[in-house]
Parts: structure tokens; C-alpha cells; sequence
């Protein structure tokens, strides 16, 4: 019997577009029967915030860092031709036309596929994120649990 592949993937960006390439692989990869991890940091973090805002005590920074980074994967702008914002409402239309599934739909599906949606609890302290304002599915880790899993993927992708 093979052992079960793995897949992992860096979720550095905070671009709808792709985060949805990140997610359309892991729940492609999952499908096929590997083991799927996540790993969010920086600017993708904002795909496991919670939509909704969470009062928790901050600094001024953390603060400022709250309101600039769009809260959930919905309020994610674009890679190219966000439009000031008019692009993202653009391809979720198209979307909606060809029944693609929308980025928050995408996330759902991953935690129903027990893809491991990591936080990197660095980048977490470095933007003054907390638990409480990320998705209750997600899992904490840095760099080295990153790297633990990677070495043993065989595919490894960062986005």
C-alpha cells in the first residue's frame, strides 16, 4: 500500500483571485486523496478572517492594521483590474453566471474536506491578529511545522 501524498500549499497572497486558485487546488488535491495543507501568512491571513468584526484589545498599529486588510475572503480585491473595487463585484458576477463557487464557498468546502487551513502565528503577531478573528476550523503553527510538512509533500506550491 503507497503512502498518502501530500500537498502544501503558502497562501501569501490577499488576492481573491488567488486565494481561489489556492483553495480550487487544495479541494482538487484533496479530492484525489492527499493530504492538503494550507498554510496562511501575511496578506492571506485575510481569507480565514472572520466577516464579522470581533472586539478584542489592540494598539494603535494593531488597530490600523484591522481596519486597512479587508475582513474575509469576500472584501478581497482582485490581483489585476480591481477597479476600485468594481472588479471583484465584475467576476462575481461572471462567476455567478457560469456557477463557479465563490471564494467563501471554496473555504466551506475545504473544512469539509479536512484540509488543514494553518495560520502562521508569526505574521499573526506581526499584524496583531487573534484567534478569535479567524475561522474556528483554523490551526496555529509556524515556519518549522510548515517546513515539517513541505519536506514530505510532493507538491508544494506558493501563492
Amino acid at each position: 500500500m503507497s503512502e498518502q501524498k501530500k500537498t502544501n500549499i503558502i497562501l501569501f497572497s490577499g488576492d481573491y483571485d488567488k486565494a481561489m486558485a489556492a483553495y480550487i487546488i487544495a479541494n482538487g488535491a484533496a479530492a484525489y486523496d492527499h493530504k492538503v495543507t494550507i498554510f496562511h501568512t501575511f496578506w492571506g491571513l485575510n481569507a480565514l478572517r472572520k466577516d464579522e468584526p470581533i472586539h478584542v484589545k489592540k494598539n494603535w498599529l494593531e488597530k490600523m492594521f484591522g481596519k486597512m486588510m479587508p475582513r474575509g475572503p469576500e472584501k478581497m480585491g482582485l490581483s489585476n483590474m480591481n477597479f476600485a473595487g468594481i472588479g471583484p463585484k465584475l467576476i462575481k458576477k461572471v462567476m455567478k453566471k457560469h456557477n463557479a463557487m465563490p471564494l467563501g464557498d471554496l473555504i466551506d468546502m475545504a473544512e469539509e474536506q479536512d484540509i488543514n487551513l494553518v495560520a502562521c502565528t508569526m505574521t499573526m503577531d506581526l499584524l496583531g491578529l487573534n484567534k478569535t478573528e479567524l475561522r474556528d476550523s483554523s490551526q496555529y503553527a509556524g515556519v518549522a511545522a510548515y517546513l515539517a510538512d513541505a519536506e514530505d509533500g510532493g507538491v508544494n506550491l506558493f501563492i
